[in-house]
């Protein structure tokens, strides 16, 4: 048979199945099973075609579901961390890297803006929160900032208000982008500036060792939540070849399991922000010990691992 004729004849079921997958475990497992010999016939006639890499995804998933559905429900949390949200992230690493970029630049407009104009400072973070930080300097303490308070009420609020935020940055997908690169553009430069703060009076390589402890995983977490808004309002706006309807509940639960898996994040970024990082003169290599390990897992977790892991469902590693 033909490639064409192979496709055209089901194509329908193919996108019934991939739109509308069953919920029920006998019905995945009929769909899996068909799948499968779907994706043997095309293995055999066409191995290199792209419906034969599509077949591949379509019942990997099939199997991940089902495979979900034996589990005990303490597991399927590790399933959801493990499969889900790597392969929902390589789905979207276009988006996410955008956000990235998007954060990166503004955050070097930010910096390079306050070393032009020295106002610039002021109008960002307000005339009190620069001359407390200048104070502080001044004092000798340039990071006193997280010293004060309780650690515990300021680990608790910081996580609530972080978590709030990345929801707020999911919703405002649905806005045509407009608030949600808004805000996304205000933290960059925000960031840049506060960075220029300590920078300008020699402080700039503490500044890493001390707020990134914390910052490398809030900033990180803060732009992949505004890369799962970005994939929601895109599923409506974009639908694609699928309805629009479809591409709405397809692109909300992806930015809501996205959403979710940063929650624990938010958690750990927290708890740096109110535990750690208010002891500004912990040695050397236990701050770069802490930056190290984040930036590795926000790499790796939301990086390298949804690519290598992709490439595997791609391969059929998971149904055989």
């Amino acid at each position: 048979m033909r490639e064409a004729l192979f496709i055209k004849k089901n194509k329908k079921r193919w996108d019934d199945i991939s739109q509308s997958p069953s919920t029920d475990t006998d019905e995945m497992a009929s769909e899996f099973t068909q799948l499968v010999d779907d994706l043997g016939y095309a293995k055999t006639f066409y191995p290199h075609s792209n419906v034969t890499r599509f077949l591949n995804a379509e019942a990997s998933k099939r199997y991940l579901n089902i495979y979900k559905n034996k589990k005990e429900e303490r597991n399927k949390l590790v399933l959801f961390f493990k499969y889900d949200v790597p392969l929902t992230v390589a789905k979207h690493h276009v988006v996410v890297g955008i956000c990235f970029a998007i954060f990166v630049l503004f955050f070097f407009v930010g910096f390079f803006s306050s070393m032009k104009d020295e106002h610039f400072v002021r109008e960002i973070m307000g005339d009190q929160y620069v001359n407390m930080t200048e104070k502080n300097i001044a004092d000798g303490n340039p990071f006193g900032v997280y010293q004060s308070g309780n650690s515990f009420l300021m680990f608790t609020g910081i996580m609530i208000n972080n978590i709030s935020v990345s929801f707020l940055y999911f919703i405002e997908g649905l806005a045509f982008f407009y608030f949600l690169a808004k805000d996304l553009i205000e933290t960059g430069i925000m960031v840049g500036v506060f960075d220029y703060m300590f920078y300008a009076k020699g402080y700039g390589g503490s500044f890493f060792l001390v707020v990134m402890i914390h910052g490398t995983l809030e900033l990180s977490a803060i732009t992949i939540a505004a890369a799962a808004g970005v994939i929601l309002g895109k599923s409506w706006i974009f639908p694609g070849t699928i309805t629009r309807l479809a591409a709405f509940k397809q692109g909300a639960k992806d930015g809501i399991k996205i959403i979710v898996a940063l929650v624990p994040v938010f958690v750990m970024a927290a708890f740096f922000e109110g535990y750690v990082t208010r002891h500004a003169n912990m040695p050397l290599w236990m701050s770069l010990s802490i930056l190290i390990v984040s930036l590795t897992f926000v790499i790796g977790y939301f990086g390298v691992y949804p690519i290598v892991l992709k490439r595997k469902v791609k391969r059929g590693e998971f149904i055989f």
